[in-house]
């Protein structure tokens, strides 16, 4: 790598003549030995048969990698068959969809075609750290937490000359629909052909999957994870603001956003920096699609698992953005002429649903939805988020930790018919009242289509009715039948 003397302070590299190897026999075979946190990547290999030569013979090229098999590796990972699934393994699912309705894609990592070790290299070297200074880069390669850092920045491509061009509005001109892709090879082959300008186009699970094929190559075990219900906090409160006029309607633009889906990446890691212990050591999330930045630079992670599962959002790294993704607030506001609001509701419960891996071993789905948080509606979750709120220094009048009571008239609304794109959809409105007084009551339907990223596209239609419900009285409201005439758009 060409560092300078004396930057390395590791262990030592180790070279020894195999044992029953003699110069008699015309040749002599070399047994070399690196150490387990060497930096990963190209070395150069020679030797001196002259002590005084200044130069030694060429014997080539020698690839270095992580090693999840070695014990006094980083990404050590102990069991051989998730060794055989999140290393070695070459093709795998994909999950996608909604929270009822989950499908999944296959997908071909591709980690071992001849050509791929050389682009994944070639995307480490092309980093902006690396670009500004090779030599600290070049030694911080040792550490799976840097360089799946580095990587995570340079799948996207919003800030680098990173491999993907995310796009997410449905217009693919001048490129390919994220639909189009089912495999990492041609996504990378594509980047290197094209002088490291990005691909066009792809969206979360196209960057999450493109990630697992580097880092797999890199020898970091990984796999691929789908968050349904999946929360974009953009403030860092650990609430999805939502905003109503009294008319039905969004009159306010939230930044904040709720995704059907959202895939990232979990990779196999050490975190020494985090504990002396192994507190926070095994899965850790990291994610490439550019949602915010972090440090300056849109990626996101590695955040611990076992970080996020006990509210520690104050560890390094975008724990808090993570959280919220799985375990965030709903808090619902209504909106007077005024530019007055009113919270609502807050909902705890609905972010964070059937968070997806694919089995070792197998093609079923595996639900790890626990490894993230405990289970909604008990005590520890709400104590965790409670504690989350604490450690990222907000208000507790605003953290919403502590839910309004039960509310005078609840409403929920209710499938009908099972969504199916062009088909028409049938819903009910169940209205409750659970007070002691009758309740009259203006209701303003309002429904509009809304894209993949949570944000109102066009108006459908609109119900004014005045209802009158008597005290513990409930009532359903039919919907007209509703059509769908465009499948939905997803992160």
């Amino acid at each position: 790598f060409g560092l300078p003397e004396g930057r390395w302070k590791r262990s030592s590299w180790k070279v020894k003549v195999h044992q029953g190897s003699g110069l008699p026999a015309g040749s002599i075979t070399l047994d070399i030995t690196s150490p387990a946190d060497a930096p990963v990547g190209e070395y150069s290999l020679s030797v001196k048969t002259n002590a005084t030569a200044s130069v030694g013979s060429s014997l080539g090229k020698l690839l270095l990698l992580f090693n999840p098999w070695c014990q006094e590796d980083s990404v050590h990972l102990p069991e051989e068959e998730e060794r055989q699934e999140y290393v070695m393994r070459e093709q795998g699912l994909v999950y996608k969809g909604s929270e009822k309705y989950i499908g999944s894609m296959a997908w071909d990592f591709g980690q071992f075609e001849d050509d791929i070790v050389d682009i994944c290299l070639k995307l480490l070297d092309v980093n902006p750290k690396c670009l500004s200074d090779p030599a600290k880069d070049f030694s911080a390669r040792c550490n799976p937490i840097y360089v799946s850092r580095v990587v995570s920045a340079m799948i996207n491509a919003n800030d680098d000359r990173g491999v993907l061009m995310g796009r997410w509005d449905g217009q693919y001109d001048g490129g390919m629909s994220p639909t189009h892709w089912n495999g990492s090879v041609e996504v990378l082959r594509r980047w290197l052909k094209y002088g490291g300008n990005p691909v066009k186009y792809g969206q979360c699970w196209v960057f999450a999957a493109v990630m697992c094929t580097v880092l797999r190559c890199l020898g970091i075990p990984c796999r691929v994870v789908t968050n349904f219900q999946s929360a974009h906090d953009t403030d860092k409160n650990l609430t999805i603001d939502n905003f109503f006029s009294d008319y039905g309607v969004r009159p306010k633009k939230s930044p904040d956003s709720v995704w059907n889906y959202h895939v990232w990446v979990e990779a196999w890691m050490t975190r020494p920096d985090l504990s002396a212990g192994s507190l926070y050591d095994g899965w850790q999330a990291v994610d490439p699609t550019p949602q915010e930045k972090s440090t300056g630079v849109y990626c996101c992670g590695p955040a611990p698992v076992k970080a996020i599962l006990q509210g520690h959002v104050d560890l390094k790294y975008d724990v808090p953005f993570v959280f919220a993704e799985v375990n965030a607030d709903l808090v619902t506001w209504m909106v007077f002429a005024d530019g007055s609001k009113k919270k609502i509701s807050t909902d705890s419960v609905s972010v964070g649903q059937n968070i997806s891996t694919k089995a070792v071993g197998s093609d079923k789905r595996v639900d790890i939805t626990a490894n993230y948080k405990h289970a909604e509606g008990t005590e520890k979750e709400r104590a965790v988020y409670n504690q989350a709120v604490k450690r990222v220094n907000i208000p507790e009048d605003n953290s919403n930790g502590i839910h309004d009571g039960k509310p005078g008239v609840s409403m929920k609304i209710v499938e009908l018919t099972k969504p199916i794109s062009g088909k028409d959809i049938d819903l009910k409105l169940v209205l409750n009242n659970n007070d002691s007084v009758t309740r009259k009551l203006v209701i303003n339907v309002n429904v509009q289509a809304m894209r993949y990223n949570g944000i109102p596209s066009s108006q459908i239609q609109t119900e004014l009715k005045e209802q009158k419900l008597l005290p513990n009285q409930g009532r359903v409201k039919m919907f007209q039948s509703l059509s769908i005439s465009r499948p939905t758009m997803f992160k």
